[in-house]
């Protein structure tokens, strides 16, 4: 369950990390009264379940009272990769001296916890050369390692004791709340030496909701998780590039640890159960679609009694009705697999033998594409 950029920074104070003042707008109405309440600058945020809403626009700043309602109108109304607004957060600006990088996620290709740290917040983590990655005991995250952090972050004095406290109450949460991810970029230090969380990215463990009645209401659904549930799928999206799809969630979930383990990042896991048809295959590929930073799609299936040839047509049938231009990278057996390897042949889909090959075909191919698109800048 990935949560809004609010609902985690409620549960960041709850677990005594600091966040800006705040409140949450849905209408103009509303804004417009909450806005008198604040100092300026203020910042507005669209609250939407997807990355990447900086460089989208959905972040902005008001010097005036009177920027307010216009800038608000265009971000109630701006979608973001697709999803819609329903709230914007209205956040006090605040006095920043530096800004850091602080995630503490569930490293599935190593099976422990993981803590990110850099003294570079605000950018794309995979592009910092000097990030610090330490493995995280199952007890959480100690003062030792956490003192290591900050010595190895060049943080000093007070800054160094807030970032310690920082990281552990982050521990904490993670580990208390069953999150797979709780990142914070940036994470900015203060003109007094302290630390706030300016962002709040959070992932929650959907099978250990049953613990937590708590964060049932936190529960949201983007219209892409909507049109998969309507489809009858397991439908979760990520942040990478790589869609992949197959049928049981064991085997969809050893596929993406599989590809995660040779550096390849999951845009999305679909598992359409046990029903594989043509019809279900062209709507999960229709689903997939429409996240539109996925650059190829892999697909794992294991026929059993399901006759192939079906899956083959609705692959086929996404291709010919412009559904997806992305190549498709399969391994599919079971009942009629080589008939529908011939169907496929002369396609954008690639078929191997096994899921090893698809994967090292995929991301032969990705890396091709960005081969040619750096010489061509």
């Amino acid at each position: 369950m990935r949560l809004l950029e609010y609902q985690g920074k409620e549960l960041f104070l709850q677990y005594g990390i600091p966040t800006p003042r705040s409140a949450l707008a849905a209408s103009l109405s509303e804004v417009e009264k909450l806005s008198s309440k604040f100092e300026f600058p203020l910042i507005l945020k669209s609250q939407v379940a997807v990355g990447g809403r900086g460089k989208a626009g959905a972040i902005v700043k008001c010097d005036t009272p009177s920027e307010v309602a216009s800038k608000f109108t265009e971000l109630i109304n701006k979608k973001i990769k697709g999803e819609l607004p329903q709230s914007i957060l209205v956040e006090q600006a605040v006095d920043i001296k530096q800004e850091l990088y602080i995630s503490l996620f569930l490293n599935r290709g190593r099976r422990i916890y993981s803590l990110i740290c850099s003294a570079e917040g605000g950018v794309e983590i995979e592009s910092v050369k000097n990030k610090l990655i330490i493995d995280v005991p199952s007890s959480g995250v100690p003062l030792p390692l956490a003192t290591e952090a900050a010595l190895k972050l060049g943080l000093q004095g007070r800054t160094a004791e807030s970032f310690k406290a920082f990281v552990i109450n982050l521990s904490r949460f993670v580990f208390e709340k069953d999150a797979e991810l709780a990142e914070i970029n940036p994470a900015v230090v203060l003109r007094d030496a302290s630390l706030m969380a300016l962002d709040a990215k959070v992932i929650i463990d959907d099978n250990a909701l049953f613990r937590h009645p708590e964060l049932k209401k936190y529960q949201y659904m983007s219209e892409t998780e909507k049109q998969a549930k309507e489809g009858g799928f397991s439908f979760v999206e990520l942040d990478g590039d790589i869609a992949i799809i197959g049928n049981g969630a064991g085997l969809v979930m050893s596929t993406l640890d599989m590809v995660s383990d040779q550096g390849g990042r999951a845009g999305c896991f679909l598992d359409f159960g046990g029903s594989a048809t043509a019809e279900t295959i062209f709507y999960s590929l229709k689903v997939v679609s429409k996240i539109k930073r996925i650059r190829a799609i892999l697909i794992n299936l294991f026929g059993g009694i399901v006759k192939t040839n079906m899956v083959a047509e609705g692959i086929l049938r996404a291709y010919r009705e412009g559904v997806i231009e992305v190549p498709t990278f399969a391994r599919i057996t079971g009942a009629e697999a080589s008939q529908a390897k011939d169907m496929l042949k002369d396609s954008n889909a690639n078929m191997y033998d096994t899921v090893e090959q698809a994967i090292q075909g995929l991301l032969e191919e990705l890396s091709k594409k960005e081969e040619i698109y750096g010489k061509s800048v």
